[in-house]
C-alpha cells in the first residue's frame, strides 16, 4: 500500500503515544488528506537530512501513525496526537506528492507468544523497575510506573518507549524481527544504562554526604 511519511527526529512504537505541532504547508496537506480519508500516515526516523526543508531520507522500518485529537489553529498550524499501531518496511519512496510518501508493507512482530519470549521477559521485567527507581533518584523527578504487563509483547514495547536511550538505539529495537529478539536488545540496552544510574546516584549520594546539601546534578540523556 501507499502510506505518506513523516520523518522526524523520534521513533515511534506500537502503543506509544505522540504529539505533533504541524506547521509545515505540506505536512499540513498531508494531515488534512489523513484526517479526511481517515488514513494513518508512518513515522520514520530521519537516517540523512532535516525535518524542515527538503526532504528527508528515512530508515526503512517505521511505525504507522493513527490521529487520536487534532487542534486546529486559525493561521493553519495543527497540534495533533497520534498512536502508533503496525510496523511497517518500506519497499519504495515515491515523490508524487508535496510530502514524502512510500510504497510499503506489514512488518510483523514475530514470535510473542513463544516460550524464548517468555523467558526474556522474566530477565527484563527487574531491570525496568529498577531503571524506574533509580531515573527518580538521578532526576529528582517522581516517575511512576503502572503494573509491567505479563504479555511479552507489551512489555517488549513498552521497554522500548520507556529507555531513555538515543534515536538510533531506538531504531534498533524497532527493527528486531520478532518480540524475543526486541528484548534481548532491550535487556542488554537497560543493563548498560543502570550502571550509568548507579554511578549517579552513588556520586550524588557521596556528595550530598559531604556537603550536606543537594547535589545540584542535572540528569540528561
Amino acid at each position: 500500500m501507499e502510506l505518506p511519511l513523516f520523518p522526524l527526529r523520534t521513533v515511534l512504537f506500537p502503543g506509544m503515544m505522540l504529539p505533533l505541532h504541524i506547521f509545515e504547508p505540506r505536512y499540513r496537506e498531508m494531515i488534512s488528506r489523513c484526517l479526511e480519508e481517515k488514513l494513518p500516515f508512518g513515522v520514520v526516523l530521519i537516517r540523512e537530512g532535516e525535518e524542515a526543508g527538503e526532504t528527508a531520507r528515512p530508515h526503512v522500518i517505521g511505525t504507522a501513525a493513527r490521529i487520536t485529537r487534532v487542534d486546529r489553529k486559525p493561521d493553519g498550524r495543527m497540534d495533533i496526537v497520534v498512536v502508533g499501531t503496525k510496523r511497517f518496511r518500506i519497499d519504495e519512496l515515491l515523490y508524487n506528492h508535496a510530502y514524502l510518501t512510500g510504497e510499503v508493507s506489514h512488518y510483523p512482530v514475530l514470535n510473542g507468544d513463544t516460550r524464548l519470549a517468555m523467558e526474556q521477559a522474566q530477565r527484563v521485567r527487574p531491570k525496568i523497575l529498577e531503571y524506574v527507581e533509580l531515573m527518580t533518584k538521578a532526576t529528582g523527578v517522581q516517575l511512576q510506573l503502572d503494573e509491567l504487563p505479563e504479555e511479552p509483547t507489551t512489555l517488549a514495547f513498552l521497554t522500548a518507549i520507556a529507555l531513555q536511550v538515543s534515536a538510533t538505539d531506538k531504531q534498533r529495537m524497532l527493527n528486531q524481527a520478532g518480540i524475543p529478539e526486541i528484548l534481548d536488545l532491550g535487556n542488554y540496552l537497560l543493563g548498560r544504562e543502570l550502571q550509568l544510574l548507579r554511578y549517579m546516584v552513588e556520586s550524588q549520594d557521596v556528595v550530598q554526604a559531604l556537603t550536606g546539601g543537594p547535589t545540584g546534578y542535572l540528569f540528561a540523556n
